[in-house]
């Protein structure tokens, strides 16, 4: 059922307002934004999104999102300014008493009034009674998506699939994961450490390491490294990364592509660099994969190397974790899901840690199961 007009309750939670605003079946030719002051920068980001889309926007300020009486003067005036053309209430976002305010006006006028259902992303109908519902089309990608909560793409890794070549080597990897830990841990030092010159010396012990050399073979084929006598060099920054770890990224985005139709994923991206203002100044983050799967988003981390510090509140472990729960919160809202994706298992207090933030964990030789638990995770 498509109705003109939509009245927004705007609040931190982005996506219930917007999502019934891109479906075209449902979208109406304007939004009218209810604001408080303190949401007037969301209002810009949601703004952003909804006029891209074609649809007119304009806001109906309140100056208290806590006070029932003044919200519901604010409605009743909204109501009778628009009393040539049908409007319906989005109720879902906004305070408790914003959302209570206008639903008890909304009926008592008669209004149409609707509800964004958090987990299965659908509208449910308030009023009129037995109204039927509707799913709602999984029509927003990730750069709109996380332009809604305030951050914009500044750039992301190529959107093709994995070449072959590419997926034997990672396949081959994590079929062999015991035998390549160490051997991989230290190539990942190596690699690192050739940051800025292409370059890393081996030393007489790794030269002698069989596993290292056979991983080193095994990256070589794919064209990624050269080993001359004990100097390892790379082609170029892309492969270097790669070999630092990019590789079980690549790994990921290889299998969500191909869950991708039978597990209704609507958008991927790896690499993903977004910026966002804290304090009028530009933060900068990356993401190593994310996806949108029924309007919801998806953080996945991926890690290769070894998480050094042994206290449970300041190890590499722990601070990965707050950053992927403290991303999770910013760029999706409470409906938002994280995942570590590790080669090495973590500790044992990173693993509390991560069941204590709702993040799931991957690792070691669970990552021969990955795909699986993708599917699990996603569904």
């Amino acid at each position: 059922m498509k109705i003109p007009v939509h009245l927004i309750l705007v609040s931190a939670q982005a996506v219930p307002n917007i999502t019934p605003v891109l479906d075209e079946d449902f979208r109406p030719d304007t939004v009218i934004l209810l604001v408080s002051p303190d949401m007037q920068t969301r209002a810009d980001w949601l703004e952003a999104v909804i006029k891209r889309r074609g649809i007119a926007t304009r806001r109906w300020p309140i100056d208290d999102p806590w006070d029932i009486e003044h919200i519901q003067s604010r409605v009743i005036d909204l109501l009778d300014a628009q009393a040539q053309q049908p409007i319906a209430l989005n109720a879902t976002g906004g305070t408790k008493p914003m959302s209570i305010a206008a639903y008890e006006i909304f009926r008592e006028f008669e209004k149409p009034i609707f509800y964004v259902h958090p987990e299965q992303d659908r509208i449910v109908w308030m009023y009129p009674p037995k109204q039927p519902g509707q799913a709602l089309a999984d029509r927003i990608k990730l750069p709109e998506f996380f332009q809604a909560y305030g951050a914009t793409v500044t750039g992301q890794g190529d959107k093709l699939g994995v070449p072959p070549i590419y997926r034997t080597l990672t396949e081959d990897i994590i079929g062999h994961i015991g035998p390549y830990e160490k051997a991989l841990a230290t190539l990942n030092f190596r690699a690192a450490r050739a940051e800025r010159s292409l370059a890393a010396d081996l030393n007489d012990d790794e030269m002698r390491n069989g596993a290292l050399r056979q991983l080193i073979d095994r990256f070589e084929s794919a064209g990624v490294l050269a080993l001359e006598k004990n100097r390892l060099t790379f082609p170029s920054e892309d492969a270097r990364f790669f070999v630092n770890g990019g590789w079980l990224e690549q790994h990921v985005y290889g299998l969500c592509l191909n869950l991708k139709k039978a597990a209704g994923i609507q958008d991927i991206g790896r690499s993903i660099e977004v910026e966002r203002l804290h304090r009028n100044q530009p933060v900068k983050n990356e993401i190593d994969v994310a996806l949108l799967k029924d309007n919801r988003l998806y953080l996945i981390e991926c890690k290769t190397k070894v998480f050094n510090g042994n206290h449970a509140v300041h190890s590499e472990g722990a601070q990965t974790l707050y950053k992927l729960d403290t991303l999770k919160d910013l760029l999706g809202g409470l409906q938002a899901r994280a995942m570590l994706i590790s080669f090495t298992q973590p500790r044992k207090h990173d693993l509390q840690r991560a069941g204590d933030l709702g993040i799931a964990v991957c690792s070691y030789r669970e990552l021969m199961n990955l795909k699986e638990k993708l599917r699990v995770w996603m569904q």
